[in-house]
């Protein structure tokens, strides 16, 4: 793998997009570009930072119940309900403040909620965070699930997304496509890179990478 390509946020110098350039297949499609998300999701002031940087796009919301972290999102979406909460953003819970939530997937990928996570959901105002979006699939179920167990989504953000809406619902980015104007994003079948017999670096997801 070559060394990380940095972007860095312009308000704040704790926020930083790290990405390598080459052939990387993930669960929806083959990309040209890795974002390796991990110290933002994983270092404390990395962390802190980027969950502030995303509460920012809700400062006019009225109400978050539910924040529901895809992706190891969890530590960002803490520190984003509490700067949200500090901001006087409220909560309609019972004990007025917000739930962070992780998905449970089934055998086919769908997300699930239990009975006893289903009150984070059911009548909640949900507010959905995703390390990176691309084709918008990951997000789509998970619209999906929160809309099925009787939630309404009332926002998504994401560190990096290559896709502006999903369903109708805006994406809120902190990265995208205008920071990397050349990332590419190919169905598998047609992907131009392995018609070219380029190599394919690793498998991605938004946990990691495996390298081939």
């Amino acid at each position: 793998m070559q060394d990380y390509k940095k972007i860095d946020y312009p308000r704040n110098k704790d926020v930083v997009l790290r990405y390598i350039p080459g052939h990387f297949v993930t669960p929806h499609s083959h990309v040209n570009y890795y974002m390796d998300l991990a110290n933002m999701k994983a270092r404390q002031r990395e962390a802190r930072a980027t969950g502030e940087e995303m509460a920012e796009m809700y400062y006019t919301s009225t109400i978050v119940d539910t924040v529901l972290c895809l992706e190891g999102m969890e530590v960002i979406g803490a520190y984003l309900a509490n700067k949200l909460t500090k901001a006087g953003v409220l909560s309609k819970n019972a004990h007025q403040t917000m739930y962070i939530a992780s998905p449970e997937y089934d055998t086919v990928g769908q997300i699930i909620f239990r009975e006893n996570t289903l009150p984070m959901v059911r009548g909640k105002n949900v507010l959905i965070l995703i390390a990176s979006a691309t084709t918008g699939t990951t997000l789509a179920k998970a619209v999906d699930s929160v809309t099925y167990y009787g939630g309404e989504v009332i926002g998504i953000s994401a560190i990096f997304s290559a896709a502006s809406k999903v369903m109708g619902l805006p994406i809120n980015a902190l990265y995208t496509t205008a920071d990397l104007p050349d990332y590419k994003s190919y169905p598998a079948e047609v992907c131009p890179l392995c018609k070219e017999r380029v190599k394919v670096d690793a498998i991605c997801n938004g946990f990691g990478y495996s390298p081939l």
